[in-house]
C-alpha cells in the first residue's frame, strides 16, 4: 500500500501532512511513502530527510496522487474552499483520503468527494475518547493555535505581560481574559500565565472550570443557566439569543477591564456566537488587543475582520485564522503522529481494512462507495436515510 502527501496548495499553507521521523513506523507495517518534491521545505522538512527515511519523491502533484492508495492531507477539499477543488479531477474511485475536510461546512462539497467515489475520513469529526486521544488533530492543532493567539496578542500590546521589580518602579502586569476553555482556550490561558500575566478564563460548561484554575487562571463566572451547555461528544452547545445576549453584557465588563482578550467559542457547522460587542470593545484601555480566533467562520466580536487586523476605538481586533500554520514544523510533526496513529488504526494486513463497528471509524468516515455514509453529515443536511449504510 502507498500513501501520498501532496505539497499543501491552500494560499499560505506551510503544514506538511507527514513528515520524516513516522515514515519508519509506516513501513514496518508494509507501508510505502511518496512524497511531493518541496513538500515539507516550508515547515523545514526537506526532500533529502524524506528520503533518508525511505519515503520517495515525486516531482509532481498528479503523479503523487496516481501513485498513492491513500492520500493524506492537512487541508482536504472543503477544509480548502480557495483551490481545494483543485485535486477533484486527480482522485480514483476506491482512493483513501484522510484529513481536515469540515464536512459540516458545505454539502456540495461534501458530494463531489462522494461523486469521485472517494472514501474520505474527517479529522474533525474525530470522537473524544480515551482510544482516540493520540489519533486527535483538532486538539493539536487548536494547542499550537491557542499558543500563537498569545504571542500575538503580547507582540501588539504596548506593555509587558509579567509585573516587574525594576530601578525605575515596579510595572504591573497585563490582564489576560480568554473566552472558551476548549483546547485553545486552556493552552491561551497557560501560555499567558506563564509569560506572568494575570490571566482569567469563562467558558460556557460547568466543567471547564476546574481546567482553568489548573493552569493558574482565574474563573470568571455569570449567573446563566449552563445545565445543557455541553453536548455528549464534549464540545459546546449552540444556545439560543436570549441567553448569549445576556452573556454579552455580563462579559462586557470583564472585557472592558482587561488588557488582551482572547476569544476561542465556535460551535461546529454554525456561526459562531457573537459574544464581545462594539460597546465593550470601545471601554477597553486604548492599546488593547482582541484576539479573535473565530474569525474565520464570522467571530466571536462584532468588529473583527476576518484575515486582517483593524484598530477600532484604539483597540487592536486580530482576526488572522490558521495560526497552526504560523507554527509550521511542531504543527506539522503533531498531525503527522495523529495521522500515523490513526492509519495504523485503519491498516490490516498491509492494506486499509477500516472496521466499521468501530466507533473511532464509524465516526470520521464521511463518504464511500459514492455516498455519504455519516449520520450526523446526513442529519445535518437534513437528507434521506440511505438505503445502504
Amino acid at each position: 500500500m502507498v500513501i501520498g502527501v501532496p505539497k499543501e496548495i491552500y494560499p499560505g499553507e506551510r503544514r506538511v501532512a507527514l513528515v520524516p521521523g513516522v515514515i519508519p513506523n509506516l513501513k514496518k507495517v508494509g507501508i510505502e511513502v511518496v512524497v511531493q518534491a518541496g513538500a515539507g521545505n516550508e515547515a523545514g522538512y526537506p526532500d533529502a530527510e524524506f528520503e533518508a527515511k525511505g519515503a520517495k519523491i515525486l516531482p509532481d502533484r498528479a503523479q503523487v496522487f496516481s501513485a498513492a492508495d491513500v492520500i493524506l492531507q492537512v487541508l482536504c477539499y472543503g477544509a480548502n474552499d480557495r483551490n481545494g477543488a483543485d485535486d477533484l479531477p486527480l482522485f480514483r474511485p476506491g482512493q483513501v483520503l484522510v484529513g481536515f475536510l469540515r464536512p459540516l461546512g458545505s454539502l456540495d462539497t461534501v458530494r463531489q468527494l462522494a461523486g469521485a467515489g472517494v472514501s474520505s475520513f474527517s479529522f474533525e469529526l474525530m470522537p473524544r475518547i480515551t482510544r482516540a486521544q493520540n489519533m486527535d488533530a483538532l486538539s493539536s492543532m487548536a494547542t499550537v493555535s491557542g499558543y500563537k493567539a498569545v504571542l500575538l496578542a503580547a507582540d501588539r500590546l504596548p506593555r509587558m505581560f509579567p509585573m516587574l521589580t525594576t530601578a525605575a518602579g515596579t510595572v504591573t502586569p497585563a490582564r489576560v481574559f480568554v473566552i472558551g476553555a476548549g483546547v485553545a482556550g486552556l493552552q491561551a490561558i497557560a501560555t499567558a500565565h506563564r509569560l506572568g500575566a494575570i490571566t482569567s478564563g469563562y467558558d460556557v460548561r460547568p466543567a471547564a472550570r476546574e481546567q482553568i484554575m489548573s493552569l493558574g487562571g482565574r474563573v470568571v463566572e455569570l449567573p446563566l443557566e449552563t445545565a445543557g451547555a455541553e453536548d455528549k461528544r464534549g464540545y459546546a452547545k449552540a444556545q439560543d439569543e436570549a441567553f448569549y445576549e445576556r452573556q454579552r453584557e455580563m462579559l462586557g465588563r470583564v472585557v472592558s477591564e482587561s488588557d488582551v482578550v482572547i476569544t476561542t467559542a465556535t460551535v461546529p457547522g454554525q456561526r459562531p456566537p457573537l459574544l464581545v460587542t462594539g460597546d465593550a470593545v470601545s471601554r477597553m484601555m486604548p492599546g488593547s488587543v482582541v484576539v479573535d480566533m473565530a474569525a474565520e467562520r464570522g467571530g466571536n466580536c462584532d468588529l473583527t475582520r476576518s484575515g486582517e487586523i483593524v484598530v477600532e476605538h484604539g483597540v487592536t481586533l486580530i482576526g488572522y485564522f490558521n495560526l497552526a500554520s504560523t507554527v509550521p514544523y511542531h504543527a506539522s510533526f503533531m498531525y503527522a503522529r495523529n495521522s500515523l496513529m490513526f492509519l495504523l488504526h485503519l491498516v490490516k494486513d498491509g492494506r486499509i481494512d477500516p472496521d466499521r463497528d468501530d466507533e473511532i471509524v464509524r465516526e470520521t468516515i464521511v463518504t464511500r462507495g459514492g455516498e455519504i455514509v455519516h449520520p450526523r453529515v446526513r442529519e445535518f443536511y437534513k437528507l434521506p436515510t440511505p438505503q445502504k449504510a
